[in-house]
């Protein structure tokens, strides 16, 4: 994916608006990241941060990550925010109601188990199997970046039409559908209640978050990138503590009495 803004053209977002349609990443943008995602932990400040963004935005406020939604679930128990995961390969709309788009069963399988025996070879190496995508973590063993692309591209040429690519991450690579992302999940998103008609914002900080920056800019919203980097987002935030404290001051604002739309 081609990016050109550079860090010194962006500024700081602009306040968020009531009438605004919030998409949020999660490791690296809402928590910091961690040696292994199991080891990432919520705060009670975000516990407490998400439900009223919700309330404040009217329910117009999605959760859009890599990770799979049991398992994002898992983190905010309690908490059922519309939300997107694996990249968009299963989404929760405001109504509950799952959408799941999976690749094929048999080559997925074929592609597990190539990962699984490769990352038993290789110390510090993780396989995280979402269900519908499957990433292999470096983090730990840096050192592997290139064995650990060089394993994965020739693993997807041995599956001639399986529609499936690479997805670059921090410190990880990952293998999804090539038709879904988190833009596609965002658009999504766009055509339904209550997110249809609001300016959309999201805000993520990682490669593959540039997709969603790219949805969001074409339907006159704007992205916020996360942290250092290029990118196509139009502002940027330093880190997770700059982006909660931005978030904070539309629940901290004020809102007009209005009518419960439900």
């Amino acid at each position: 994916m081609r990016v050109t803004t550079t860090a010194a053209r962006l500024t700081p977002p602009p306040p968020l608006a009531p009438s605004d349609a919030l998409f949020l990443d999660v490791d690296g943008t809402l928590l910091d990241l961690a040696p292994t995602p199991a080891d990432v932990r919520v705060d009670a400040e975000l516990s407490g941060l998400l439900p009223g963004l919700h309330r404040a935005l009217d329910g117009a406020c999605a959760l859009v990550t890599g990770r799979a939604l049991s398992n994002l679930d898992g983190l905010f128990p309690g908490l059922i925010l519309p939300a997107a995961g694996q990249h968009g390969c299963e989404r929760r709309d405001a109504q509950g109601t799952l959408h799941l788009h999976a690749p094929d069963r048999g080559t997925l399988a074929r592609l597990r188990a190539l990962f699984a025996d490769f990352a038993t070879r290789h110390e510090g190496l993780l396989l995280e199997d979402k269900g519908a995508t499957l990433a292999l973590h470096y983090r730990l063993a840096p050192q592997l970046a290139a064995e650990v692309r060089q394993t994965m591209e020739s693993a997807l040429a041995d599956e001639p039409g399986a529609a499936l690519c690479l997805q670059p991450g921090k410190m990880l690579i990952e293998i999804r559908p090539e038709k879904r992302d988190k833009g596609a999940a965002i658009r999504d998103f766009m055509g339904e209640m209550p997110f249809a008609g609001r300016r959309p914002v999201f805000v993520g900080d990682d490669h593959g978050d540039e997709h969603g920056f790219a949805v969001v800019q074409r339907l006159r919203g704007y992205g916020v990138k996360v942290g250092p980097g290029r990118t196509r987002a139009q502002h940027r935030l330093s880190d997770v503590a700059a982006v909660r404290q931005w978030l904070a001051a539309l629940r901290a604002a004020p809102t007009p009495n209005r009518e419960d739309p439900r």
